[in-house]
C-alpha cells in the first residue's frame, strides 16, 4: 500500500494533505499563506467555517464544492469550480474523489442545520489508501458503505453535528485505520477527545485515534 498523506491542521475544520507532489486544502478559511500552494481544493458546505471566498480567491487551486457553495461563489472564482453531488466520483491529479452525504438526521431538531443533500463529505482515494473526511454530519446510514478507510476525520460538536458518543459509535461502525477528531468545539467549548479515544480504542476494533492540535 502506498504511504499515508502527511496531515497538517489549521483550525477547526481547515487542513491540508500533502499526498506524494501534490497538496490538497480542505475548507481553507483565514489567512492563506498558512495552505501553501495546494493543487487542489475541496470545500464541504456553505458555513463560514468551511467557506471562505477571500481565502479562496488568494489560492490559485482547482476547487471542487457542491452546488450551493458554487452559487455563493464569486463570479471571478466560478470559472475553476467544478461542482460535485452526492454519490458523484471524479478523478482528478491522480485522486479518485467521491462525494458522499453529510447532513444531520432530517426531524432532528438540529435538522436545519445541515440539510440532506446541500454539503458534500468526501471520501480521496490514492494508490489504495482513501481518507474519509466526514463534513458536517450526524451518524447516518450512508456510513455503513464507507469501507477500507486508512484515516477518518470525525467532527462532534453539538447542536452542530456529532455528540463524542454518536461520534464514538459512527467511528467504531466505521473502522478506519486512523480516526482524527476535528471540528469539535460547539458552544460549549471543546468536546471530550480524550474521551472520545478513551471509548473509540476501548472498543478494541484496530482503531487508532490521533489527536491533533486544531484550536491554540
Amino acid at each position: 500500500m502506498n504511504p499515508q498523506p502527511a496531515i497538517t491542521p489549521v483550525e477547526h475544520a481547515s487542513f491540508t494533505l500533502k499526498w506524494g507532489d501534490i497538496s490538497l486544502a480542505l475548507d481553507p478559511v483565514g489567512k492563506p499563506e498558512r495552505y501553501g500552494h495546494p493543487s487542489l481544493i475541496l470545500i464541504t458546505d456553505i458555513h463560514s467555517d468551511h467557506f471562505d471566498p477571500a481565502t479562496l480567491a488568494a489560492l490559485p487551486a482547482a476547487i471542487i464544492a457542491p452546488q450551493a457553495v458554487m452559487d455563493d461563489m464569486p463570479e471571478a472564482i466560478k470559472p475553476r469550480t467544478t461542482v460535485m453531488k452526492n454519490d458523484e466520483t471524479m478523478d482528478i491529479h491522480g485522486f479518485r474523489i467521491s462525494a458522499v452525504p453529510m447532513y444531520n438526521i432530517p426531524g432532528a431538531a438540529n435538522a436545519d442545520f445541515h440539510p440532506k443533500g446541500r454539503g458534500n463529505g468526501y471520501i480521496i482515494e490514492k494508490g489504495g489508501v482513501r481518507v474519509y473526511i466526514a463534513g458536517d454530519t450526524a451518524p447516518i446510514p450512508e456510513m455503513r458503505a464507507f469501507t477500507d478507510l486508512a484515516i477518518a476525520f470525525i467532527p462532534m460538536n453539538l447542536p452542530y453535528t456529532m455528540s463524542v458518543d454518536e461520534a464514538a459509535g459512527a467511528t467504531i461502525a466505521l473502522k478506519p485505520r486512523i480516526a482524527i477528531p476535528y471540528h469539535y468545539r460547539g458552544v460549549n467549548g471543546l468536546s471530550d477527545v480524550a474521551l472520545f479515544k478513551t471509548l473509540v480504542e476501548g472498543a478494541n476494533v484496530g482503531v487508532q485515534v490521533e489527536l491533533l492540535k486544531w484550536y491554540a
